[in-house]
């Protein structure tokens, strides 16, 4: 039987790839976003469906979240301030967003007795990179004066309170870890690593990689994350349990920026640029995060299907579509400017031949 999901920040990257997937196997999505960071082109495919709705508006709004919850079946719960440059340079609209916005998500999910899925990140296990990282491996965090490290703060604090109202109150949570997501529709903005060179690539621009470009990560495409997520919301047993969803194909920056000159064809340079030069004083970085998804992949039967390669076709793919957009948008606001220069000397109306 269809399900109501409500996912907030669902027009944004992997919400609206979510809600797709939702409604072409039938059940109805409400997506709330605040449009800050999330976009209403990422969800053209969907905006026409009878069983979608976008409901503009944040998750810090008490109201609407306690409303939206009650009409819905199951939460997915999205919506946060995310990318390091956003992080660094806005730390507490990020770290009141992240965590009392879950606080009230989390609680309207308790009151109405909903599913909840809370969407965590890699940044939980800070500077811990020695190994393949498995569930239940040490946070390694730095001191507190480091605006990086308040996000991975939050997101634990969103973990620990979807778990204590599981286990104390029976509510049905499952935490999802994510580790890199990449794909289509993903912004260049906020310090988004692959997004940001492919653009710099097709302009034929210096890609720019920060650090001695040695630092390791590892990405996941979209469709393999959202998979894994309705593989979760779907089984009943993953409630009160964690989940590293990500891939094991680990590459160095540097290694990453010269194959994505390479797959775009581009005759653009690799530019190493001190942290120094990219943040303020004091941030800090991780030599290697590499997921261990022996968990996901015992529970569910999951993997990702889409090798590096792929994700960067499809992230160039991506790009010169948005590039085109661009371009046209541009050429319609030049004619309309120049219409407006006419309209204004006076010649507005000209006699028809």
């Amino acid at each position: 039987m269809p399900n109501a999901y409500l996912i907030t920040g669902g027009a944004g990257f992997i919400g609206s790839h979510l809600a797709e997937v939702l409604l072409e196997r039938g059940d109805r999505v409400v997506a709330l976003d605040d449009l800050s960071t999330g976009r209403r082109s990422n969800l053209r495919r969907v905006a026409n469906n009878s069983n979608f709705e976008l409901v503009v508006g944040s998750v810090l709004d008490e109201l609407m979240v306690d409303e939206l919850v009650h009409r819905c079946d199951v939460v997915v719960h999205l919506a946060a301030a995310v990318g390091v440059k956003l992080i660094v340079e806005q730390p507490l609209r990020s770290f009141t967003t992240n965590i009392r916005g879950s606080e009230i998500v989390v609680g309207s999910a308790h009151r109405y007795r909903r599913k909840i899925l809370v969407a965590s990140t890699s940044e939980i296990y800070g500077k811990n990179g020695s190994e393949p990282l498995g569930e239940s491996a040490d946070r390694i965090l730095g001191a507190t004066s480091i605006a990086r490290w308040s996000y991975s703060t939050a997101k634990a604090v969103d973990e620990i309170l979807a778990l204590a109202y599981h286990r104390e109150r029976g509510l049905h949570a499952v935490v999802a870890r994510l580790f890199n997501t990449v794909g289509p529709r993903q912004s260049p903005a906020y310090g988004m690593v692959i997004p940001r060179l492919v653009r710099q690539a097709i302009s034929d621009e210096p890609l720019t990689v920060f650090g001695d470009g040695q630092q390791s990560r590892c990405f996941c495409h979209v469709a393999d994350v959202v998979r894994a997520l309705v593989g979760l919301l779907d089984r009943d047993e993953a409630s009160g349990e964690v989940f590293n969803i990500g891939s094991s194909e680990e590459v160095t920056i540097r290694e990453l920026a010269e194959r994505v000159i390479e797959r775009s064809k581009s005759s653009s340079t690799v530019s190493l640029v001190p942290y120094s030069d990219a943040y303020a004083a004091g941030f800090e970085d991780m030599r290697r995060r590499v997921p261990d998804t022996t968990k996901i992949r015992e529970f569910m039967d999951w993997s990702p299907r889409r090798s590096l390669d792929q994700i960067l076709d499809d992230a160039i793919a991506d790009a010169r579509d948005e590039l085109l957009i661009d371009e046209d948008a541009a050429k319609v606001r030049d004619l309309t400017d120049d219409a407006d220069s006419f309209a204004g000397a006076g010649i507005g109306a000209l006699p028809i031949a």
